[in-house]
Formats: structure tokens, C-alpha cells, sequence
């Protein structure tokens, strides 16, 4: 006489939380960019940030300016600046500039934001991977 066949329902559980939480874990570890997407110069003591709470300046390779994803002029820069600083005091500005960016125009955004009294300012980078040396 054949056995019935049946379906084990624990492990099929087991498998499904296992694929939770991957994605889960995943999901967290991923740094969501506010800012247009460029070429990030690599750093290698670079640290996790949060975007919580900030506004993001993006400096194109070609000196163009963005917040966060919308392209701006620099008076309209100088505007949104001083009208987020004056909507949130306690104010961070992560600056995400291209590899290949005129450093003159990162200078610019560094010095606005400092006149603007913000004083929470990050650059954004790309990890580079430890070598052996």
C-alpha cells in the first residue's frame, strides 16, 4: 500500500521568513539619493548618512545646479536656500557633486549655505574599496 503524499507546511514557513527578512535587511541598507544622479568622487572615509531632513544640492560635472531633483538657477538657489533655512533653523545640506565638477562651483554652494547660517553641511561620496597595500 503507497503512503499519501502531503505537503510539510513548517519548512515552507521557515523559507518565507528567511526571504523576509533578506528583503528587509536589503531594503534597509540601501541609501536613498534625494539629488539627480552624478558620478560620486570616492572617498574611503566615507560614513552611512541619513536623508532625513536634508535638502540636497547637486553640482553637475558641467556646473549646473539641482535641489534635489529639480535643475535651478543660482538665484533660484540663493532663494530656496534662505527659505529653507528659515523653515527649519536646525537646517542640513548634503551636497552631491560629480567626480569631475568645477570645484569653484562646490566652493559656491559651500559659501551660500554658510551665509544662509546653515551650518549642517555634508559632501556626499562613494565609498572606495579597501585595497591591500
Amino acid at each position: 500500500m503507497a503512503k499519501k503524499a502531503r505537503i510539510e507546511i513548517i519548512p515552507l514557513i521557515d523559507v518565507i521568513f528567511f526571504l523576509l527578512a533578506t528583503f528587509v535587511l536589503f531594503t534597509l541598507s540601501l541609501n536613498k539619493t534625494e539629488g539627480v544622479k552624478v558620478s560620486l568622487p570616492q572617498s574611503k572615509t566615507g560614513e552611512a548618512r541619513r536623508t532625513e531632513g536634508t535638502a540636497t544640492v547637486t553640482v553637475t560635472e558641467t556646473g549646473s545646479l539641482a535641489w534635489n531633483r529639480d535643475f535651478i538657477s543660482p538665484e533660484e538657489f540663493l532663494t530656496r536656500l534662505t527659505t529653507y533655512h528659515l523653515q527649519n533653523p536646525e537646517a542640513e545640506l548634503l551636497i552631491n557633486g560629480d567626480a569631475n565638477a568645477m570645484f569653484s562651483q562646490v566652493i559656491y554652494v559651500f559659501d551660500e549655505a554658510r551665509k544662509a547660517n546653515i551650518e549642517k553641511v555634508k559632501v556626499e561620496t562613494q565609498v572606495r574599496a579597501a585595497t591591500k597595500g
